[in-house]
C-alpha cells in the first residue's frame, strides 16, 4: 500500500474530503438528518470492536468503549508533523459549548462556538477575505479549533498528514494537541503565525508556542476526526489533549498564515458530528 494512500485513509477528513463553507450554514439540514447519521454510525459499529471515537464533549467523563490502548507520550517527546484548523470547534466543552447548528450535513456550518461575548471593535469585519477557498472564508467572531498533530515516527512537519507517517514505522503513535481560538479584529490579540511557529526542541520537531494558559488539557483516547466519519467509525487510535479555555487570536495573522505556511494549509476544514454514543467513547480519568 502506498504511503500517500494510507495517509488518505488515515486522515481522509482533512486530506481528501469535499469541503464546504461555513457560509453555507443557512442551508442547514434538519435534526432528522443528523439523527440518521448517528443511527448509521451506531449500526455500522455495533459489535465490530471499534475503538473510542472523536470528537466528544470533554466535560462528559463517562464512556463504555472496551477497546483500550496506551496513551501516547507527551507531545514534547514526539515529532510535530502537521498543523491544521477546523471551522468551529469539533469538540464541545469548557468555553465552547454553543452549538453552531446542524450545518450542511457534511461538516460545514456545524460544530461549537465560543461562549463568551466580544466587543463591537473585535467583531469589526476585515477588509480582505481570510483563508478564502472555493466555498468561502473566515470572519471576525468565528471560532476555530486548531490541531497540532504529533507522531512517534521520525517525521518532519509538512504538507498533508502524510507527513505523520514513515517508511520505518507503519503504525506510529499519534497525539493531537487541540486549542480553540476565537478570531478577533484586534492587533493586540495573539499572533497566529507565532502560535504555529515550528522548530527543534531537544531533537524533536515542535510547535514552539502552543498556549500554556488555557487550562489543563483534557486527555483521552479517541480517533481521527472529520465528516467522512459521520456514518462510519475511524479505525485509528489517537491520544487527544483538548484545552478547555478559548484564546483570542488576531484574525489578520490567521489570514497571513493561510497565505504562507509549511503545511500548505489555505483554509479551515469541516467538522465531524459530536460523538455521543457511550459505546463509542472512552472513559476520561480525572
Amino acid at each position: 500500500m502506498k504511503l500517500s494512500f494510507l495517509s488518505c485513509l488515515l486522515f481522509s477528513a482533512v486530506v481528501c474530503s469535499d469541503l464546504h463553507s461555513a457560509e453555507a450554514s443557512h442551508h442547514a439540514v434538519s435534526d432528522e438528518v443528523i439523527a440518521q447519521q448517528n443511527a448509521k454510525l451506531a449500526a455500522a459499529t455495533k459489535g465490530k470492536g471499534y475503538g473510542p471515537q472523536s470528537p466528544r464533549d470533554i466535560d462528559v467523563k463517562t464512556g463504555s468503549d472496551r477497546r483500550i490502548f496506551a496513551l501516547a507520550p507527551s507531545y514534547e517527546r514526539m515529532n510535530l508533523c502537521n498543523i491544521h484548523m477546523h471551522v468551529s470547534a469539533e469538540h464541545k466543552g469548557g468555553e465552547f459549548t454553543t452549538y453552531a447548528g446542524n450545518g450542511d450535513g457534511k461538516g460545514m456550518g456545524s460544530g461549537y462556538k465560543y461562549n463568551g461575548k466580544l466587543s463591537k471593535a473585535e467583531l469589526t469585519p476585515v477588509k480582505e477575505p481570510i483563508c478564502a477557498g472555493e466555498h468561502g472564508s473566515l470572519h471576525s467572531g468565528d471560532t476555530i479549533e486548531v490541531h497540532y498533530v504529533h507522531t512517534s515516527a521520525m517525521a518532519t512537519p509538512g504538507a498533508t498528514l502524510n507527513s505523520c507517517m514513515s517508511e520505518a514505522i507503519k503504525n506510529p503513535e499519534l497525539r493531537v494537541e487541540a486549542q480553540v481560538f476565537v478570531l478577533v479584529n484586534d492587533s493586540k490579540a495573539l499572533d497566529f503565525t507565532k502560535l504555529a511557529a515550528v522548530g527543534m526542541d531537544d531533537d524533536y520537531h515542535q510547535a514552539l508556542n502552543i498556549p500554556d494558559d488555557t487550562g489543563d488539557p483534557v486527555e483521552y483516547a479517541g480517533s481521527t476526526t472529520g465528516p467522512d466519519y459521520n456514518e462510519v467509525a475511524s479505525p485509528f487510535q489517537v491520544t487527544w489533549g483538548v484545552r478547555p479555555k478559548v484564546a483570542k487570536v488576531n484574525i489578520a495573522t490567521v489570514g497571513a498564515w493561510c497565505k504562507a505556511n509549511p503545511f500548505k494549509e489555505s483554509e479551515a476544514h469541516a467538522v465531524r458530528n459530536l460523538v455521543t454514543n457511550p459505546d463509542l467513547l472512552s472513559k476520561i480519568d480525572d
